[in-house]
């Protein structure tokens, strides 16, 4: 059996950024060749896009994991490495991407437009664009970033012109059986209607969509019933038909108190998308009352009795059949005018454009707190830091040196003394602990010896935070100094 699925929790994965080479040219008769390190390619995105012949999210029910290509790395002769292949992931008109918070990332509306749901990581520079006037040869290439990750909620909002409201066995399936070409689930039942149907409907030179939406009930706006689940899929529709059941035998209720339960369950529902989607609250969408099963000779006495009641209100009354098909033609006409005037008023969405938002000047790109975890350790935060940590070589003394220079140019040393950072202070960045070490002359320039090695990091005797922990161990005699 087809299943209809409009939420879903994607995971996706961006690719790795391929890592940069560390080369030095060596060929006969080519003294100082210099080094030629190719760039590591960038990973490849996850990117969402609507599509106009996707119309669920089922298949992401079956694949909820989503990852783009890896990058390449670099290699020797300046050669850059291939860019990872980027994952493009078809999504219906209406689709809303959301983080697992419950915060609005997009809202997809118009074919063509996109979301990039997670970023590459880029790839790592070579040694050859490394060079500097104190670094002629570096012997380090910056290591490639690992691409975005995370989940995602994927919420599909129909994107339909004329909704049909109504209690559980109105008729709202049947009249959308006979108004288009679907042929959704008919039964005698309540709850027939597990899942919305979507109907396209031609009248004279109009064509408009129909949702039907499964059968509301009092308290369907705070969870009761299907109301929750479907009651979202009213958000876009231009206009809100509610389909009543003339025939009905349940004691208490009649056609005008069935469409005034509804309308408070309409008034209570606040749609989360009210400024994209730009039509306002339920309560305020234009509204069409449908008489339906006037076929039935109490219903349509019924019927006739309480149309005065709903024309009083201004609300434009049909009464129809949906068996016999009595009555379906004015109302098609009616709802193609409505439908017709609404579109005039309101142009057809455009893919919404990317914005790229420049940073702030004199924005440090980071902040350093204190370390709640750790006496007189302090904590940097910020996305360059971070990005740096994790190209660097932490087995290769010269990328350590360097990433050292490159803090220090981005003000995290001053920063540190300002805040009274001792030396050997534990200093956190991203993942990653250091014992603080003044002394090394970050971002003094000093000419390097050879590849591979910063002499700078040998020119304190201070102990380390290892030797330091041994040492305590000792004094407590939990071990003896010979011990490792």
């Amino acid at each position: 059996m087809s299943k209809f699925i409009d939420r879903v929790v994607l995971h996706v994965r961006a690719g790795k950024g391929g890592h940069g080479c560390a080369s030095v040219r060596r060929e006969k008769f080519m003294p100082l060749g210099g080094p030629d390190g190719g760039n590591g390619g960038n990973g490849g995105d996850v990117i969402l896009e609507v599509d106009p012949n996707v119309h669920t999210l089922l298949d992401f029910h079956f694949h909820p994991h989503a990852k783009g290509g890896n990058g390449k790395p670099g290699e020797g002769g300046n050669r850059n490495g291939k860019q990872g292949e980027g994952l493009l992931l078809k999504v219906p008109d209406g689709t809303v991407v959301m983080s697992t918070d419950g915060e609005v990332l997009a809202d997809l509306i118009g074919v063509g437009s996109t979301y990039v749901a997670a970023q590459g990581g880029r790839g790592g520079l070579g040694n050859a664009a490394l060079v500097s006037k104190s670094r002629k040869a570096p012997g380090f290439a910056l290591l490639g970033e690992d691409g975005q990750e995370r989940d995602l909620v994927l919420e599909l909002k129909s994107v339909a012109d004329v909704g049909l409201v109504g209690f559980p066995s109105a008729g709202k399936s049947s009249l959308v059986s006979v108004l288009s070409a679907a042929k959704p689930k008919i039964a005698d039942y309540p709850f027939t209607t597990l899942v919305p149907n979507l109907g396209v409907v031609l009248s004279g030179d109009t064509t408009f969509t129909v949702a039907d939406v499964p059968g509301l009930i009092p308290g369907a706006s705070e969870g009761r019933g299907l109301g929750l689940d479907f009651l979202r899929h009213l958000e876009r529709c231009a206009v809100l038909a509610h389909v009543v059941d003339c025939a009905t035998l349940e004691p208490g209720r009649d056609p005008v108190s069935d469409v005034d339960a509804l309308e408070a369950e309409l008034a209570a529902y606040q749609p989360a998308l009210v400024g994209d989607a730009g039509l306002g609250d339920l309560a305020d969408r234009p509204r069409v009352v449908i008489l339906n099963k006037a076929d039935i000779p109490d219903a349509d006495e019924l019927a006739e009795f309480v149309l005065p009641e709903f024309e009083k209100r201004g609300w434009p009354v049909y009464k129809i059949s949906a068996v016999s098909r009595e009555g379906l033609r004015p109302l098609t006409f009616a709802l193609a005018e409505m439908v017709a005037e609404y579109r005039a008023a309101h142009p057809k969405a455009e893919p919404k454009r990317q914005i790229i938002r420049p940073v702030a000047k004199g924005d440090s790109g980071f902040r350093v707190i204190q370390d709640p975890e750790v006496e007189g350790g302090f904590i940097v935060i910020g996305e360059r830091p971070e990005r740096w940590v994790h190209q660097t070589q932490f087995d290769n003394d010269e990328a350590v040196g360097y990433l050292a220079d490159r803090l220090a140019r981005l003000g995290v040393e001053d920063e540190l003394v300002k805040l009274g950072a001792e030396p050997g202070a534990s200093v956190t960045i991203a993942d990653y602990c250091f014992d603080w070490e003044p002394s090394i002359s970050a971002g003094v320039e000093t000419l390097m010896t050879r590849r591979g090695v910063d002499p700078r990091l040998d020119q304190t005797e201070r102990i380390g935070a290892a030797e330091r922990k041994h040492a305590s161990r000792v004094r407590r005699g939990l071990v003896t100094e010979d011990d490792e």
